[in-house]
């Protein structure tokens, strides 16, 4: 059973950063691509940033790109979200999903099979 823990949400001011945490429980985990993906109340949950399996490859919503960075632990089975320079539009439940090999980095919903609980986040002006 897949399981996928987020955790590191909170209240933040405009222009500050947090960092999002990710723990996932299979065992192949290094074969999964992974994303980050946030619904802001009464929205459409969209994707905000994509990882190859082993890290090299990344994708990011324009809303975020140069301000967002994920990453992977594959030693830790975990995935990050670095989020600087928030915006009161970066408010939003921020939910981790992975996508089973052979898999895709996209920024759709379809693919990712695997969904957290999610964490919330909220930036205040």
């Amino acid at each position: 059973q897949v399981q996928l823990v987020e955790s590191g949400g909170g209240s933040v001011q405009a222009g500050g950063s947090l960092r999002l945490s990710c723990a996932a429980s299979m065992y192949t985990y290094s074969r999964y691509c992974m994303a980050w993906f946030r619904q802001a109340p009464g929205k459409e949950r969209e994707g905000v940033a994509a990882i190859t399996p082993g890290g090299g490859g990344t994708v990011y919503a324009a809303s975020v790109k140069g301000r967002f960075t994920i990453s992977r632990d594959n030693t830790k089975n975990t995935l990050y979200l670095q989020m600087n320079s928030l915006k009161p539009e970066d408010t939003a439940m921020y939910y981790c999903a992975a996508d089973p090999p052979p898999c895709a980095v996209v920024l759709d919903r379809g693919p990712y099979e695997y969904w957290g609980q999610g964490t919330q986040v909220t930036v205040s002006s």
